[in-house]
């Protein structure tokens, strides 16, 4: 991953890695020329064993372009054709449905938007999408108007709705407002300009004195804050009175869950209700912040999950109505004392959940989420009664125990990169030792509570810097006990990753330019 460090596009010349471009004989999932012929428009597509074999037999080039294939890995098992176009190289150039480029100049960047326009942007991309064509899709966590641009130069179709469309609903703001139009419940609330201690306490006289504000844009560990007094809002004074406007919650003691649907024509389309790791100082420097996803059907009575899925299904019918179409999904607050569910916020894309979705027992039974994303926007007819597929989907026997963690360089030390774990199935010996088992793409092979699948953000050349993401650590079972700690199996295997990571101090004279005081941009 040298060539991610946000603040900067070219670290010093004794850390510089180069990515090696595969050979043209060798780039993974080149389509035949035959397959690049127009197919008769097919009929319409009756029930997901339909929806299954048409993407098995896709003739038509999807790629996933973002900084990793982490989000909808996985997904090129179910989609002849799909391929990754990343910056990072998590698997050393052993993935087969992974093209990276070799890294160019470029401006430093400072989101994934800026990432995924520069690989647009890269020769070796336009000469590798030519050589797929005609046509193509394009899918991303993340994009802008200058993504859209390149893609119609490079004469793809952006399989989502418009950025100025997602960029609106991404609102914290507009999400609150899109939630009361649909009768969704949010935690007691005032949308209001803050600019000031006095305000503050003005505006929430009847949400009491302990109160959160989130701020319109980015992710919950940077940009929610908990206020109780006036020290803590002088702390954070300059992110909340410069917004035009912030969001002031009740505080209340709730826990985290998140849902993935998709807005389809005919309805939406709900997976099952995970539980959200948050805030563990083990997995992330941020209080607050996004560190993993659980999946286990006893972890919510029938009770909850249904109001969930009820409020995900009424939440995506109101983003219909605004011409919104396909993947999304919904953080909710689970209310300790009062266990009402109360809806978070919403990320209108695939999300760092995805993984967990599309490749859940529910989704290998009938299909991945994903594909009624894509299959919208492919223009084909087809026929799948969305509320009887959420319905199945949320049945506890269709749901399979599964837990990934986000692993964060916890410290505030700066040092590079000279070893790090590879990707793939690893395994934990009795005494807590973690041994590399084998190469694996993804997670279909690790089958008992002892192995895991890691996939490898953070690699030899890198840096350790605060917040830094070093991977993401898949296993079966819970990573939770009853009390939602973390089990003594999730720290093994954190510990056990961290163990073989290893670097060297770099001087501070030298962060500047490697870009790591700036680098708190989301990856994943």
């Amino acid at each position: 991953m040298g060539a991610i460090r946000p603040a900067s596009s070219q670290a010093p010349a004794s850390s510089q890695t180069t990515v090696t471009k595969p050979k043209r004989a060798a780039r993974p999932g080149k389509l035949l020329t035959s397959d690049r012929i127009k197919p008769k428009k097919p009929r319409a597509l009756r029930g997901v064993s339909d929806v299954r074999r048409f993407f098995f037999r896709n003739t038509e080039p999807v790629y996933f372009i973002s900084a990793t294939p982490f989000n909808l890995l996985g997904m090129d098992d179910w989609i002849r054709g799909f391929m990754f176009i990343n910056a990072i190289d998590c698997f050393d150039g052993q993935h087969p449905s992974v093209f990276v480029p070799p890294e160019i100049d470029h401006k430093p960047w400072t989101s994934i938007e800026d990432i995924n326009n520069y690989l647009l942007s890269h020769p070796a991309v336009a000469e590798l999408i030519k050589e797929r064509g005609p046509g193509g899709k394009a899918v991303f966590l993340m994009f802008d108007e200058k993504t859209e641009e390149l893609c119609a130069k490079l004469g793809l179709e952006v399989c989502f709705p418009t950025a100025e469309l997602r960029t609106r609903i991404d609102d914290k703001m507009e999400t609150t407002r899109i939630a009361d139009a649909a009768g969704v419940e949010s935690v007691p609330n005032v949308l209001a300009k803050v600019d000031s201690y006095k305000a503050l306490r003005k505006v929430s006289k009847k949400l009491g004195d302990d109160v959160v504000i989130q701020t319109a844009y980015g992710d919950s560990g940077h940009t929610t804050f908990f206020i109780s007094n006036e020290a803590d809002f002088e702390k954070h004074a300059d992110d909340i009175t410069s917004a035009p406007e912030v969001k002031v919650m009740k505080r209340i003691r709730c826990r985290g869950a998140a849902l993935e649907a998709c807005v389809t024509r005919r309805g939406t389309i709900v997976g099952p209700l995970m539980t959200e790791l948050v805030g563990f100082k083990e997995l992330t420097p941020y209080k607050g912040g996004w560190c993993g996803n659980e999946v286990f059907a006893g972890t919510f009575s029938a009770e909850i999950r249904e109001k969930a899925r009820a409020s995900a299904m009424a939440f995506g019918d109101s983003l219909k109505d605004q011409g919104y179409l396909g993947y999304f999904e919904l953080d909710f607050l689970l209310d300790l004392d009062s266990e009402e569910v109360f809806l978070g916020e919403c990320n209108p894309r695939i999300t760092g959940a995805s993984s967990m979705t599309n490749l859940a027992c529910f989704a290998h039974a009938d299909a991945p989420l994903f594909l009624f994303h894509l299959i919208e926007w492919m223009g084909i007819n087809y026929h799948v009664d969305p509320s009887k597929l959420s319905k199945r989907w949320a049945n506890p026997d269709n749901v399979d125990s599964w837990s990934q963690l986000v692993i964060k360089h916890t410290g505030d030390d700066v040092r590079r990169i000279t070893a790090a774990p590879a990707s793939g199935v690893w395994e934990l010996d009795d005494a807590g030792k973690m041994r590399y088992v084998r190469m694996q793409t993804h997670r279909r092979t690790v089958q008992h509570e002892n192995r895991a699948f890691y996939l490898r953000i953070s690699g030899k050349g890198d840096y350790f810097y605060e917040g830094a993401d070093l991977g993401i650590l898949v296993s079966p079972g819970r990573f939770m006990d009853d009390d939602f700690q973390l089990t003594p199996r999730a720290k093994a295997w954190i510990n056990g990753i961290n163990s073989h990571y290893e670097g060297e101090v770099v001087p501070v004279s030298e962060h500047a330019a490697i870009g790591v005081d700036d680098a708190t941009f989301k990856l994943l």
